[in-house]
């Protein structure tokens, strides 16, 4: 017989703002014991080198970590323009250096011009894809290097926020970008691309994500703030910056349920439910006893051919 997980059973989505040099496994598993959690999952890889917004789903709210790693993000980045490194970014061995002091700031903004839009990417060897079951940077680090599928990403919008020149930085030039983004890009293979279109070569000097999903850079929680109100306050205290499992599916419309829809539908029956949208995801709610009673979140489900209501995921209710 398996044994029980040990731990809370508690339910939520925390913003964590991880810090540098650590990995995102190692940030999750620190938190999961700060809160002492049965069950906890994070949402898309940030790198070591990489700060920011990054969600750990907690309990049942781990059944929705998909739509946070399927969700658009923003980043704040910093390129170090006529340096190109291995691996793209500031961890990388140096492989060549380049005179980039006659970059100019006029150059660089209409060089991203290009960039907007949907664009085209090959995976770096040392971003967190999997080839077969290995993670890429692994074999990287092992000098072994393979073939990756070019894959299509969307740039909302990137721009350039800040500049500074050899002079300023005694060194090579830093240009400072804003990038929001679709799912699976590589802020890394944007300083590459935009160093081989600019002639000096480029690499992520800094990386910082400040928007994941819904959730914004304002409400991350840094790790050793988290780690001084665990001592000091406690689980109750920690408890309070959880948000609800579906603050990471408000774009998708609500439905709510009366009682006898709810329990054929905690059954996994299709039920009919009017109005509702055609088509679709919805967010699911059962509506309680009491004029004053909030709807309890029950999970997703999706509108069927025949216009009823599947359960797609549902959650453990206390009811």
């Amino acid at each position: 017989m398996a044994k029980n997980r040990r731990g809370r059973a508690l339910n939520g989505i925390l913003i964590l703002d991880k810090p540098i040099g650590q990995s995102s496994n190692r940030s999750l598993q620190i938190a999961k014991r700060l809160y002492n959690a049965k069950k906890a999952g994070h949402t898309g890889s940030l790198d070591p080198l990489a700060t920011g917004v990054l969600p750990l789903c907690f309990g049942e709210a781990t059944k929705f970590s998909q739509f946070l790693l399927d969700s658009d993000k923003a980043y704040k980045s910093t390129f170090t323009l006529g340096v190109i490194t291995a691996s793209g970014d500031a961890e990388g061995e140096v492989l060549e250096t380049r005179d980039a002091s006659l970059v100019t700031e006029a150059a660089i903004e209409k060089a991203l011009v290009a960039f907007k839009g949907e664009i085209e990417q090959i995976p770096s060897m040392f971003s967190a894809l999997k080839h077969n079951g290995q993670p890429l940077y692994k074999l990287a680090r092992q000098g072994i290097e393979v073939e990756r599928k070019v894959r299509k990403v969307t740039l909302y919008d990137i721009r350039l926020d800040g500049f500074r020149s050899s002079e300023q930085t005694g060194g090579q030039p830093e240009v400072d970008i804003y990038v929001h983004c679709s799912k699976g890009t590589y802020v890394r293979s944007i300083a590459e691309d935009l160093g081989l279109v600019l002639g000096c070569g480029a690499h992520v000097s800094m990386l910082r994500r400040v928007i994941a999903g819904p959730y914004d850079e304002p409400q991350a929680i840094p790790l050793a703030e988290l780690e001084a109100i665990a001592e000091e306050q406690g689980e109750e205290a920690l408890d309070q910056l959880l948000f609800p499992a579906d603050s990471a599916l408000q774009h998708f419309p609500a439905v709510t349920l009366g009682e006898t829809a709810s329990y054929f539908m905690l059954q996994g029956q299709a039920v009919q439910i009017s109005p509702a949208p055609s088509e679709g995801i919805v967010r699911l709610y059962r509506q309680l006893e009491g004029d004053d009673a909030v709807p309890e979140f029950i999970g997703i489900g999706e509108i069927l051919d025949d216009g009823r209501v599947g359960a797609k995921r549902l959650i453990a209710t206390g009811h």
